[in-house]
């Protein structure tokens, strides 16, 4: 079990391809649009592999028989002396990689209804992720185009970007303003020149865009969600890119809308939540 080279990155690019799940935040970090971690079996023919996008998300995929990196893994999911600094989600493709982790982790994973607490020691969290499918004529059939008076709409700029705060900004999504301002497009509501709130391109990969909202703490509850991300999507429209929706089935904010905003249900994850 190895930590590639960013030079041996390229090694994980035909597995991620037979990926069906959405793995545009695993792109992100192999075709290096922001710095991560790629883990694999080995250097010389790596079959099994392990990728971690620096805001915690990761993705398993691969060849699911190989029982040292297995072992492995197991070993880092539990942290095991301390490997892993902070909290990933992880998701794992062919569903075979489920059945492997159930009998890797048996009694120490919980689903998420039944845990007391996410953060015990030695235990794996089993939450469920929701992939959606963008409905072009439901969200021209929904979409509101008047935002408040006193607010204005702009596009996100460099000073904007560092002026962000919040747990989900771009800043965490990318690794400077000039790549963000390059690859990425993003939407803001300003109230007195302050963001409230931002919609913006988490992941850009050929025609799509999965979309990142925040909203500011005491700016929740009024909806200004919805006007920056129907800006980004009139955008996505416009450049003929598709855009992209994904959360926890548990963020029930997020799962409402994406209804609103067009997007439909479409796919069932587990989401494995590994704990500090």
């Amino acid at each position: 079990m190895i930590l590639l080279s960013k030079s041996m990155y390229s090694k994980a690019t035909n597995a991620l391809k037979k990926v069906k799940i959405n793995n545009l935040f695993a792109r992100s970090v192999i075709e290096q649009h922001v710095s991560g971690k790629v883990y694999a079996d080995n250097a010389d023919n790596p079959t099994s592999f392990y990728v971690i996008h620096p805001y915690g998300m990761s993705l398993l995929f691969g060849d699911h028989h190989n029982k040292d990196f297995n072992q492995w893994f197991l070993e880092y999911s539990l942290n095991t002396g301390q490997i892993r600094n902070g909290v990933e989600w992880m998701q794992a493709y062919p569903r075979e990689w489920d059945k492997e982790l159930k009998k890797l982790y048996g009694d120490r994973l919980v689903n998420s209804g039944n845990c007391i607490t996410d953060e015990m020691k030695g235990t794996i969290v089993l939450n469920t992720r929701i992939n959606f499918k963008f409905n072009r004529s439901k969200y021209q059939s929904l979409k509101k185009r008047v935002v408040p008076d006193e607010m204005k709409l702009v596009s996100v700029d460099g000073n904007l970007f560092h002026r962000m705060v919040g747990s989900v900004v771009p800043s965490k999504f990318w690794d400077n303003a000039d790549d963000f301002l390059r690859m990425g497009k993003g939407f803001s509501l300003l109230d007195n020149d302050l963001p409230v709130a931002t919609a913006y391109s988490a992941f850009v990969h050929d025609n799509q865009l999965e979309l990142g909202i925040e909203t500011l703490e005491n700016y929740r509850g009024q909806g200004l969600a919805f006007y920056v991300c129907a800006a980004l999507i009139d955008y996505c429209l416009e450049k003929g890119i598709e855009p992209v929706w994904a959360c926890r089935l548990e963020n029930t904010g997020s799962y409402k809308l994406a209804q609103k905003l067009g997007f439909d249900p479409v796919m069932e994850i587990p989401y494995y939540k590994l704990s500090r």
